[in-house]
């Protein structure tokens, strides 16, 4: 009885302590630069598959395809599909004016599962100009590695009667790793903008009455490969798109009547009146008050878009006030500026 006095009164001075903080939460949208920066007057792009066996790799390849189980396609149709989910990516994003996908290229038939040396620039030159592209965004591997174990097991299956019934039978485990790795040239300052690589893995269970039953059973591994392999492309076409990120803040709502109304205009969306209120409390003689009002201040600002000025009041309210939640705020806010001039940086490229 003791101990569910002390839970009871914990949870009591819990909400009593949570219904008196002097702060309340936000969420706001912030715009994050693109991982991956493409110039802005880039408009053709090109994709290339790189991952295709050369003459020493084709043993190894066998290996993987007689594991596969799936058919001796399956790491080319994965390999096109990656650059199929590429491709609708970088369409979708209305940056530019064509994205093809180049075949037959001799010079690109190298590696396998780890990443080649890098094209030269006078292949890359030549087919930028025989296809007139821009940049090249290249598959440089892709590789699946496929383990098989089975074991025997009971199994559930109908008997004439419809009925289910345990008889001894086979499970088959397919686990499936995705490889792949992707490079992106730029031709006219002779740089590989990006160079990264990643990794999926697939699990496949069937059973059956005997093994072959059981891989029946997984049949639809095939479909889930490709699938995947879509996904890590149109993934990957991601890291060109400027983000947007929903991010929290803190803002006070304790100090005068002026903080607990503009908390309430704030809870109705109505920003602009609040920031009225509290620009009331930046003159208050209490400290106190007037360094949670130019916090408060800071906040509005970037609700707003005015980095700078959001700068300014936060600073004032550390500096000249000693708000210590300020400091944070000000690292936050530096963080911001550079992501908004990296983001300046890339529309101006």
């Amino acid at each position: 009885m003791k101990k569910l006095h002390q839970t009871i009164l914990l949870w009591g001075l819990t909400l009593i302590l949570g219904s008196c903080s002097a702060t309340n939460q936000l969420t706001m949208g912030v715009t994050e630069p693109a991982r991956v920066p493409i110039p802005s007057d880039v408009a053709r792009i090109g994709l290339i598959n790189r991952s295709i066996p050369s003459e020493g790799n084709k043993s190894l390849d066998k290996i993987d395809k007689i594991l596969s189980l799936e058919g001796l396609r399956l790491d080319e149709q994965g390999a096109e599909a990656a650059l199929n989910g590429l491709k609708a990516e970088l369409e979708r994003s209305g940056r530019f004016e064509s994205v093809i996908i180049i075949d037959s290229i001799e010079s690109q038939r190298k590696g396998l599962g780890v990443f080649p040396a890098q094209m030269s620039w006078d292949a890359i030159d030549a087919i930028c100009d025989a296809h007139q592209v821009d940049v090249i965004f290249s598959l440089e591997f892709y590789d699946t590695n496929t383990n098989v174990s089975y074991e025997q097991k009971m199994v559930n299956l109908p008997n004439p009667l419809g009925i289910n019934a345990e008889v001894p039978g086979h499970k088959v485990t397919i686990r499936t790793a995705l490889n792949n790795g992707w490079r992106i040239y730029d031709p006219h300052t002779k740089y590989i903008l990006d160079e990264s690589s990643f990794r999926d893995n697939l699990v496949s269970v069937g059973e059956g009455i005997n093994p072959f039953k059981a891989v029946e059973a997984v049949a639809g591994r095939k479909e889930a490969v490709l699938q995947t392999s879509h996904n890590l492309g149109n993934s990957y076409g991601l890291n060109i798109r400027a983000l947007t990120m929903r991010v929290t803040r803190n803002y006070f709502v304790r100090g005068t009547d002026n903080f607990k109304i503009g908390q309430r205009r704030a809870q109705a969306g109505d920003w602009d009146g609040a920031a009225e209120l509290w620009e009331l409390e930046l003159g208050n003689p209490d400290g106190k008050i007037a360094g949670r009002a130019h916090y408060n201040m800071a906040i509005s600002n970037e609700i707003n878009g005015d980095l700078d000025q959001a700068m300014e009041f936060a600073s004032k309210s550390y500096t000249d006030y000693n708000i210590r939640d300020a400091l944070g705020y000000i690292n936050i806010l530096r963080f911001r500026m550079q992501q908004k001039n990296e983001l300046q940086r890339q529309l101006a490229r």
